[in-house]
């Protein structure tokens, strides 16, 4: 009982000289660390991406590497229209790059239909987010037997 009554007076002594004082205050800071987070604010506006994972269909290198990975990339975008396909030169590699994944059980279910033309794995990478793909499950015939 005697420390309750204790903390009640330390926190009403706080709010008397609180309530005494001005309401206002200034803040001083240093000016670099406002510029500081002006620049941060101003580089996550122009950044669009997120870590994510997208599926590596190739790596090319040497002569007509290019040409070799352009032409994938055609190839690829005529089968799956609705997938993003991205050619990253990492030299002396031009890679091609499929998807952009949140997680990686998307890109590995992606993986699956596409394992058979093209052989690719899964790798970490910044995507370019969409708004998330909703699909919705509609069974074709419904009977039911009771």
């Amino acid at each position: 009982m005697l420390c309750a009554s204790i903390i009640f007076n330390f926190q009403f002594s706080i709010f008397n000289s609180a309530s005494a004082q001005s309401s206002r205050f200034t803040i001083t800071g240093d000016v670099t660390v406002s510029a500081m987070v002006d620049r941060h604010v101003e580089f996550n506006n122009r950044v669009k991406t997120i870590p994510g994972f997208r599926v590596q269909i190739a790596s090319f290198s040497g002569a007509n590497s290019k040409t070799s990975a352009f032409n994938l990339r055609d190839r690829f975008a005529l089968d799956y229209p609705s997938v993003q396909a991205y050619i990253i030169y990492d030299e002396p590699n031009f890679k091609v790059k499929v998807g952009d994944f949140r997680t990686r059980l998307e890109a590995y279910a992606f993986l699956q239909q596409i394992k058979e033309v093209y052989k690719g794995y899964i790798i970490k990478d910044n995507i370019n987010p969409g708004a998330p793909a909703v699909e919705e499950y509609a069974p074709d015939n419904l009977e039911f037997e009771f």
